[in-house]
């Protein structure tokens, strides 16, 4: 049998165990976070030599020289034509969808006139180059391409760099067919936080960028939340997480699977089922234990669930909505008779699934919503990654001269009232101006 936390929110630890099961430490130890640092100063220092240095050291192949860090355009166009057709349909229908999700949220420039003449208002202009990191090795994942890359590009970044890690030199044809149907700009077969760095001080072949999205190992994680301020970064990301909230009346074979659907990223990963249909938890208990064996990665998935997943009893379905606001999950399932009356009370989530049809899978890959989503309940205050994260705001401000007169006589009380005597008379200039 499957060892599965089980919680009832009837349980007098219950507000203790969910702490626990929920408890999750995104900062790195001191010994990352000192080997991540060495990297960055060996970065800004020695430039594309320490890049090489450290893809011979992790990667294990050696490039000549920094510019045999960059992949040539026309490698990614190699690629695309080397995948097979139903890969290549596959990316277009997905780079489609999310564009076409991406292209309503793009924020527009407004501004007003008052009535003495004064403009006021907000100017919207895009990033002028960003990094998007994506990972290598164990996985490949060209969704995290789509979706960090078609935001930016509609947003209007002026250029899009990659970094990509390619242990023993090898390249994924399918991650880089995903960046050229794209439009990436430009390519680096450099990982960890190595390239990191890269993105944010700039190497003599790696130009320095504005903003670093997409995730990484913890490495990557500990080196986007240190040059965060030299650059803006999207999240420092924890484990997937998904949270199904069902009424008994979903097949639990499909529920079972959908825990697995997160369980499998790895070992760290949270996958949680609340309902009040107590014979219903039972049967999903079973589903699991009869799907597991299934499962190519089911050492991955046992592990995840045994350490951090959970099947939950709530009393009814106000106490399974309240359930799923603390917890504040990465993806919620509301696997429901009535989803869209249970969406609008959900105040805390990254992104809700609404209805029996609605597999979280279809989200990470071609639904049109963003994949790339706050964890560890940072959906409390954090949104999805979106065409937004690209965008600047910049303040309008141009005073008539009638409203000069009124703004400056407030500005200079304000001003000498915080004993900035140069602020009020530069308000006061204006004030008194006669010509």
């Amino acid at each position: 049998m499957t060892d599965i936390k089980r919680l009832s929110t009837t349980d007098a630890d219950y507000q203790t165990r969910i702490a626990d099961l929920l408890a999750w430490e995104s900062v790195s130890d001191d010994r990352v976070a000192q080997t991540v640092a060495e990297i960055i100063r060996a970065v800004r220092a020695r430039g594309d030599a320490a890049l090489i240095d450290y893809t011979s050291r992790f990667d294990r192949w050696t490039p000549a020289s920094g510019a045999d860090l960059e992949l040539p355009l026309s490698r990614l166009e190699q690629a695309w034509n080397a995948i097979p057709s139903d890969q290549r349909a596959a990316l277009e229908h997905a780079a489609e969808r999310i564009g076409a999700y991406a292209e309503h949220q793009k924020l527009s420039g407004w501004s007003y006139r008052e009535p003495d003449g004064t403009l006021l208002g907000q100017q919207v202009t895009p990033l002028e180059r960003a990094g998007l990191y994506v990972p290598g090795g164990k996985a490949a994942y060209p969704s995290s391409v789509l979706m960090n890359a078609i935001p930016a590009k509609v947003a209007g970044v002026g250029e899009l760099i990659m970094v990509v890690p390619t242990p023993d030199g090898e390249l994924n044809d399918l991650v880089l067919a995903a960046a050229h149907v794209c439009g990436v700009d430009r390519v680096f077969a450099i990982g960890g936080a190595q390239a990191v760095a890269a993105l944010a001080y700039g190497t003599e072949r790696v130009p320095g960028v504005d903003k670093i999205v997409g995730p990484g190992n913890i490495y990557v994680a500990t080196a986007k939340r240190a040059v965060f301020g030299q650059v803006g970064i999207d999240m420092v990301a924890g484990p997937s997480e998904i949270l199904v909230i069902c009424d008994g009346a979903t097949d639990p074979d499909w529920i079972a699977m959908d825990l697995f659907s997160q369980a499998e990223h790895d070992e760290d990963a949270q996958s949680i089922l609340v309902s009040w249909d107590a014979e219903f938890l039972e049967r999903v208990a079973a589903s699991i234990d009869k799907l597991l064996p299934t499962m190519e990665r089911r050492e991955i998935i046992a592990a995840a669930l045994s350490a951090r997943g959970a099947l939950i009893q709530a009393r009814n379905l106000d106490d399974a909505i309240e359930v799923a606001n603390f917890i504040a999950p990465e993806h919620l399932e509301l696997s429901l008779e009535d989803p869209e009356t249970v969406a609008a009370r959900i105040r805390h989530a990254g992104a809700i699934f609404m209805g029996r049809y609605t597999a979280e899978a279809l989200g990470d890959y071609c639904a049109g919503p963003n994949h790339v989503l706050p964890t560890s309940r940072t959906a409390r205050f954090s949104s999805p990654l979106g065409v937004y994260d690209f965008q600047k705001r910049s303040s309008l401000i141009m005073v008539s001269r009638s409203g000069s007169a009124t703004l400056s006589r407030t500005a200079s009380v304000l001003a000498r009232g915080e004993g900035l005597t140069a602020h009020a008379r530069s308000a006061e200039y204006r004030a008194e101006d006669k010509s």
